[in-house]
């Protein structure tokens, strides 16, 4: 049966000579396998380029169930990025949240509200004027409320550790792998309430944000199932200062 869905475009990869298989997050069946024949040819209609990292499409696709690849009929670009291709700390941003995505978002399932949220923040991204230094601490926490580990933000005088384990502030000290001390914690207590980055957050000192990042990439490991690494980000440090 033909559909049309929206979708995000998650990776792609070389299918034989002249095709592409490309993983799409889409809004009406979750993660799907799409197969694009002739992708590779010089006059082909759908081509790599169509396909980048977190690509904003709109697809045409021949949707069966119980089949692990999908034929897609046709695509095209719905908000073709305006700043990220030509902005290299956005698009540093991209590569990294990109492969985090690809490796955490599993579902082969409808599921609007993480979609409209991916969408959303992704556009955000490209229009926004304001200084994105902490764009993906605030993604990735944000994210964590539709994975379903969003922390618990009870930051006080005597709870000041944040146990990464249980997602949630407490006064027990240990292993910085598995607890977050101040100026750590403290800086996760005021970007959970946060859902877009604001001028506010710009105050954030570098090396405070690099050891924040490292924090809630641990949050993940400890509750995403797999040996989750990812290299990414080590970019970043190099691209928005130490």
């Amino acid at each position: 049966m033909l559909h049309k869905t929206r979708g995000i475009v998650f990776h792609q990869l070389k299918y034989s000579e002249s095709s592409i298989i490309a993983k799409i997050y889409t809004e009406a069946f979750g993660l799907q396998s799409y197969i694009i024949r002739g992708a590779r040819k010089k006059n082909a209609k759908i081509r790599p380029v169509h396909l980048q990292h977190l690509s904003l499409v709109e697809i045409e696709v021949n949707q069966r169930d119980n089949k692990d690849l999908q034929h897609l009929r046709n695509l095209k670009l719905t908000d073709p990025f305006l700043d990220i291709p030509f902005n290299i700390k956005k698009s540093s941003l991209v590569v990294f949240l990109n492969e985090v995505l690809y490796k955490v978002v599993k579902e082969e399932e409808s599921n609007p509200a993480l979609f409209n949220f991916l969408y959303n923040a992704l556009q955000f991204l490209d229009l926004t004027e304001e200084n994105t230094v902490v764009f993906h601490h605030i993604f990735l926490l944000q994210l964590t409320r539709h994975l379903g580990f969003f922390p618990m933000n009870n930051f006080s005088g005597q709870n000041k550790n944040f146990d990464l384990q249980e997602g949630k502030f407490t006064g027990i000290d240990g292993p910085t792998n598995l607890f977050a001390t101040p100026p750590l914690s403290e800086a996760l207590s005021e970007l959970l309430p946060k859902s877009l980055p604001e001028p506010g957050t710009l105050k954030i000192k570098p090396g405070i944000r690099n050891g924040l990042l490292e924090v809630i990439l641990n949050y993940y490991r400890l509750h995403i199932p797999g040996n989750l690494e990812f290299k990414s980000h080590l970019v970043l440090k190099e691209v928005f200062g130490r």
